[in-house]
């Protein structure tokens, strides 16, 4: 294994890991920000209004994403386990 098959393999865990990941975390990002700027604006200062919100769009992106997410994930575990034999010699 040279060390740019070990480079390529680590850049394309990580590429598919913020494919999976940034759908979620961006829509959470969104909500977050919305809700921080409703609660300045209203002066409301409640904790749970801070993560219910966050947590529902989450789930919500999880189940609208999931598909695309699962297939990305798959692919990744194709290609990976495809190419094992050249990965161990």
């Amino acid at each position: 294994m040279t060390d740019a098959t070990v480079v390529g393999l680590a850049r394309d865990a990580v590429l598919t890991i913020l494919l999976v990941a940034g759908p979620a975390l961006l829509i959470g990002m969104v909500v977050g920000l919305l809700v921080s700027v409703f609660q300045a604006t209203t002066q409301i200062q409640e904790q749970t209004l801070t993560f219910i919100p966050k947590i529902v769009a989450v789930l919500v992106s999880i189940v609208i994403f999931g598909p695309w997410m699962l297939r990305n994930l798959v692919d990744f575990a194709e290609r990976l386990l495809a190419n094992l034999t050249t990965y161990i010699m």
